[in-house]
């Protein structure tokens, strides 16, 4: 059974740095390419980051790029999202997922797996 679980999430002020992180069981992670996700209240999924199974190549939104980081440990199985200078528009839940591949995509259709969601709040 495929488990994603993430942790981080919290209230920060703007400015401030949030690191998300996702604990994943159950499937084959250096196999996998990865993404994060968020969803805001009344708005679709939204792409942030994503990372191939290696590593090696990252892909950013233009709305976080410069100011978050996506990063794995194949090793602990673990994701990461490296969040600076936040913004009272990042508020949102932040999701991260998996799909067997080597290639990493800003589509959230192409992941198969889920994580449950970590709340990031923002104050102005």
């Amino acid at each position: 059974q495929v488990q994603l679980v993430e942790s981080g999430g919290g209230l920060v002020q703007a400015g401030g740095s949030l690191r998300l992180s996702c604990a994943a069981s159950g499937l084959t992670f250096s196999g996998s390419a990865m993404g994060w996700f968020r969803q805001a209240p009344g708005k679709e999924c939204e792409f942030v980051a994503a990372i191939t199974r290696s590593g090696f190549s990252k892909n950013y939104a233009d709305a976080v790029k410069g100011r978050f980081t996506i990063s794995r440990d194949n090793a602990k199985s673990t994701l990461y999202l490296q969040m600076n200078s936040l913004e009272p528009v990042d508020t949102a839940v932040y999701y991260c997922a998996a799909k067997y591949a080597l290639l990493a995509s800003s589509d959230y259709r192409q992941y198969g797996y889920w994580g449950q969601g970590t709340q990031v709040t923002v104050s102005s």
